[in-house]
């Protein structure tokens, strides 16, 4: 009998690891062939079915992350949903496809057969990941074939920038696809929309993230250069509020119909009711956040004791603009910070304007001693005015509005100017400004019962309870999302 054959240290170690490579190798295959056909996930198209699996592209030096478990989840859960947009001819192998969310997203386009994909981070990380930033992408103007935004608009600090940017580096009818858990709302979506001034929205979806999350998935597409300048002409003054801003209206609380026979209570139990706006949309997409205070006297009247404290800014950072003629109030302003102090009267034209200083009847010696009495512009006719009156500049509040900010720019506007808002509010519609604000503050001030005097009548003003009650339906019945303010 021959002896049986000597085993080399380690031979059988050995067998069983090729038979566990066979063994995985064959399940890889079988996968591919599933997908191939069109199994439970989305379809890939016919091209990647070959390389589904092949992770050539994270080798040894790559980052550490790029070899986990999650992350590689999350490369087959971008995979699954690009092969989609490969599928439809958005791109193809031999497109330029740039990936603003990170390296998983270029790695599943180069499995999927896309072999120029590149990400874009702030460092560098080859062989996926190229430097750059929300403002600067680096790439050439209309040099790129496909962007893929994945959920970079949300994590960006900047996202007005970033979508510039997008824009920018796409060719003419090229591709963008953007994932967002923030469009769940017409108001978020037509701000992301209003982003992209030069592309048009072709498709929207709702898909599951990959934590189970919703997300809704858009594709847009850049138009040629001369369309892209005809659909961003702001030429036109008048304006068309979107049903985006229609929907809000819904939640908004009802304004008070019948005269109050005590306005200071009931206008200040009903503030209690107030819906703001950033309680009832997402407000994320937006270039600038801007708060514009007219007649806003101190700085303690409203901008540091309501604005500052109460508004709901979404963890946003506003730019705050006091627009205040009487000059007792100018000094306070110029130590306040991130606040710009325009120290005239809003008007409706530029020119110089007669400005009254006058308290509340029964008011008048305390509002001289310690300078807070209500300035106005805008005297009951036939009468003169009665109190300290001093020549101050004024301007155009609606063009100077329209220079300032853009459809881009979320704006709140707060309007006490003791009657002159029946002049400025018509002069916002002629001109279209009123389509910038997205949210205002209104008092409105009319010959109302004095608290002073039971029995009378203000004697400064001549507009009754029912014009300023058309003056807010009006402005509800255009879109605009206005509050009765005191």
């Amino acid at each position: 009998m021959e002896p049986a054959p000597r085993k080399w240290p380690g031979q059988g170690v050995l067998t069983r690891a090729l038979l566990l490579g066979v063994a995985a190798l064959a399940l890889r295959l079988l996968y591919g062939a599933f997908v191939a056909v069109g199994g439970a996930r989305a379809p890939y198209p016919a091209v990647p079915a070959a390389v589904v699996g092949r992770r050539t592209y994270v080798q040894a030096g790559s980052p550490e992350a790029w070899r986990t478990h999650e992350w590689r989840r999350a490369v087959e859960f971008h995979a699954e949903l690009l092969g989609r947009h490969l599928a439809d001819g958005l791109l193809g192998p031999s497109s330029r496809a740039v990936c603003l969310g990170g390296a998983r997203e270029a790695l599943a386009l180069r499995e999927l057969g896309v072999s120029v994909a590149v990400a874009v981070a702030k460092k560098r990380s080859p062989p996926l990941v190229v430097a750059g930033d929300d403002r600067r992408l680096p790439f050439q103007d209309s040099s790129v074939d496909f962007v893929f935004a994945g959920r970079a608009l949300d994590s960006s600090k900047r996202p007005s920038d970033l979508a510039g940017e997008a824009a920018r580096i796409l060719k003419p009818e090229a591709h963008l696809v953007v994932l967002t858990s923030s469009a769940g709302d017409a108001y978020s979506l037509r701000s992301l929309q209003a982003l992209f001034p030069s592309l048009r929205l072709v498709r929207s979806r709702e898909i599951n993230g990959p934590d189970a999350s919703t997300l809704r998935e858009l594709v847009f597409q850049k138009l040629q250069a001369i369309l892209a300048s005809t659909s961003t002409d702001n030429s036109v003054n008048n304006c068309t509020i979107g049903d985006h801003k229609l929907q809000l209206l819904t939640h908004a609380e009802p304004l008070i119909q019948e005269e109050p026979l005590k306005p200071w209570l009931t206008l200040k139990r009903n503030i209690q009711k107030i819906k703001y706006l950033p309680e009832l949309a997402d407000i994320s997409f937006k270039r600038r956040y801007v708060y514009v205070d007219v007649g806003s006297r101190s700085y303690g009247s409203s901008i540091g004791s309501w604005f500052r404290k109460q508004y709901p800014k979404q963890n946003h950072t506003f730019e705050v603009f006091a627009i205040e003629a009487d000059p007792v109030f100018h000094p306070e302003y110029a130590t306040r910070k991130g606040v710009t102090l325009l120290p005239y009267a809003a008007w409706v034209k530029n020119e110089t304007l007669s400005f009254e200083i006058n308290g509340d009847p029964g008011k008048e010696d305390e509002a001289k001693a310690n300078g807070r009495g209500m300035g106005r512009i805008r005297p009951t006719a036939g009468k003169k005015m009665s109190g300290k009156v001093r020549s101050v500049p004024a301007f155009d509040f609606a063009e100077w509005l329209k220079q300032t900010v853009s459809e881009q720019d979320y704006v709140v506007m707060k309007m006490d100017v003791e009657g002159t808002e029946f002049d400025l509010i018509p002069r916002l519609f002629d001109t279209g400004a009123i389509c910038l604000v997205d949210e205002v503050f209104l008092e409105c001030h009319y010959n109302r019962w004095q608290k002073c005097c039971p029995g009378e009548r203000s004697p400064k003003y001549q507009n009754t309870y029912e014009e300023c009650l058309e003056l807010f339906s009006s402005l509800r019945e255009s879109g605009v999302l206005v509050h009765q303010w005191f």
